[in-house]
Order: C-alpha cells, then sequence, then structure tokens
C-alpha cells in the first residue's frame, strides 16, 4: 500500500515540483495551496506524513501543525517544515512546537526524499 504525503506550499511551482518528485518515488500525493485548505485535507485524508511551508496566508505552517496536533486523529502524523525562514532560531523554534524535521529552501530535491 502506498503511502500518502500531503504537501502544503502556497508556491504553485514549488508545490508541483514537490508532488511530482514524491509520485515518481511511489507515494501518493494530496497538495493544499494554504494552511486551511492543509489543516481540512490532513483532517479529512489523514496522511501518512505532512510537508508544510512556514510563511503563507491565512494560516501559517506553525498554525497548521498546531491544529494537526490538537486532533486525535492526527496528532501522531509525523510532520516536516519547509521553509524559506533559516536561521539557527527558526529551526529550533520549528522543532521546539513539534516539527519531526525541518528543511530550509532552497532545498535539494534528495535531501527531502531523505527526510521523507
Amino acid at each position: 500500500m502506498k503511502k500518502t504525503v500531503l504537501v502544503i506550499e502556497d508556491e504553485p511551482d514549488i508545490r508541483y515540483d514537490i508532488a511530482k518528485a514524491l509520485g515518481l518515488s511511489g507515494y501518493n500525493v494530496l497538495q493544499a495551496g494554504n494552511g486551511t485548505e492543509g489543516i481540512k485535507v490532513a483532517l479529512e485524508e489523514l496522511p501518512d506524513l505532512i510537508i508544510s511551508d512556514i510563511m503563507m496566508p491565512v494560516v501559517d505552517g506553525y498554525g497548521v501543525l498546531e491544529a494537526v496536533q490538537k486532533s486525535n486523529n492526527t496528532n501522531t502524523i509525523p510532520f516536516i517544515f519547509l521553509s524559506a525562514k533559516s536561521s539557527r532560531g527558526d529551526i529550533r523554534d520549528g522543532m521546539g512546537l513539534g516539527a519531526d524535521d525541518y528543511i530550509t529552501k532552497p532545498f535539494d530535491i534528495d535531501e527531502l526524499l531523505a527526510a521523507v
């Protein structure tokens, strides 16, 4: 059975590239263009992994992580931040909130696949 990965990214080109690489690597990929949509998809589809940008309009990645952590149905889903926020403090903040990994942009697709 294919593992399902939810990609939450407001930049369509980046989201498409990630989804394509994951699909070619054998994953089922769900996509969301913002945090609000991502939360909805996560709660409805219960993916095996969530990859989320941080800086997005409406609900940012921190809000997404908080929302999925609050639900008993999604609070054990592994969560990876993928962000241009790349300072040591930014990474510590993301990990401190409970993310399982933190990948900075620009990123290498092999690095992302290894994290997945």
